[in-house]
């Protein structure tokens, strides 16, 4: 159908990463072993920290929060992708792609906030440990991850209105694997300008309050683990942020090259090859990352296994 002088667009075609078809398969099976791991990974994490009494505590429900997010927006993304890496035509429905943007949206606000809230946890387990059952109860943490889906939800929203508002008709292709802002806001027509200052609006305080929380906690932190008597609470304490850490790393690092760097050097075929790290590789990092560092859940683990174990009959093979 026609409008004006523009056509009506009801569906979008990826590009995709490569039309060499020697390498859709390869990169499919590649894909496809880290989503299982994904999901067999954080899906076993939040069932251990909601079976386990000796993880019940602030620290594992933000961290089951985070491996239900990762499993979350892995999974907006991953089974399409991996679909249309074995089709011809890697179609989306005009109405479907508004969906993936949103939650794409929601959820990665999600796991940025709470990264902080993480952080901002530590703080108090670690600077206040005194008034650590008071400042960090179980409904102070639910209130908490309140706030984090809220901005979630009002910032994704917002992104995703203004961006399909606008008239796309220079075309349908996207070039990239999933419904993202910056390339839908390649294909239209018409001034963008305000769209991208919205997106670095909310993104600069997003992210940058996230990783200003994150080391104004971490300066606190640090400065109180110098002076802490104990060598084994210091190792403890080291260990458990060194995990945060990485994770912190790993996600804003991959946030900041994507949406903050230079326009001279900005190119979509290298926001996608980024956009698998953070969309497919983090979130198979993260419960690797707090389970081989986090001795709690080492130990849980191991028991875990060895009662399976017993059980199965193999312990005595």
């Amino acid at each position: 159908m026609d409008k004006g002088n523009h056509s009506v667009i009801t569906a979008f075609i990826f590009r995709g990463f490569t039309d060499d078809p020697n390498m859709q398969l390869p990169l499919f099976m590649v894909f496809l072993l880290i989503y299982v791991i994904t999901v067999i990974w954080n899906a076993g994490m939040i069932i251990l920290i909601c079976v386990e009494p000796q993880l019940h505590n602030p620290m594992y429900f933000f961290l089951g929060n985070l491996s239900f997010v990762d499993l979350c927006y892995s999974s907006v993304i991953a089974p399409k992708m991996l679909a249309d890496l074995l089709a011809e035509i890697k179609s989306i429905a005009y109405n479907s792609c508004a969906i993936q943007l949103y939650l794409f949206g929601l959820f990665a606000d999600v796991e940025c906030v709470l990264l902080a809230l993480m952080a901002y946890d530590r703080y108090v387990a670690i600077c206040k440990p005194l008034h650590y059952s008071v400042l960090m109860s179980r409904r102070v943490c639910k209130q908490l991850m309140a706030v984090a889906y809220f901005v979630g939800i009002v910032d994704s929203m917002i992104h995703t209105c203004c961006t399909f508002r606008l008239p796309f008709c220079r075309s349908n292709a996207i070039n990239h694997f999933f419904c993202d802002a910056p390339p839908l806001l390649a294909l239209s027509c018409s001034d963008t300008y305000i769209n991208e200052v919205l997106i670095f609006t909310f993104l600069s305080f997003i992210i940058g309050g996230s990783i200003g929380m994150i080391l104004v906690s971490y300066i606190y932190i640090l400065s109180t683990i110098v002076r802490m008597r104990s060598a084994e609470g210091r190792r403890k304490a080291f260990s458990t942020c060194a995990s945060h850490l990485t994770a912190v790393g790993l996600f804003h690092g991959t946030m900041l090259f994507m949406y903050f760097r230079p326009s001279s050097s900005y190119s979509l075929d290298q926001d996608k090859w980024a956009s698998v790290f953070y969309t497919v590789v983090i979130p198979v990092l993260n419960p690797l990352i707090y389970s081989l560092r986090n001795k709690d859940v080492k130990d849980v683990l191991t028991k875990a296994l060895n009662l399976f174990l017993k059980r199965s009959g193999l312990a005595s093979v």
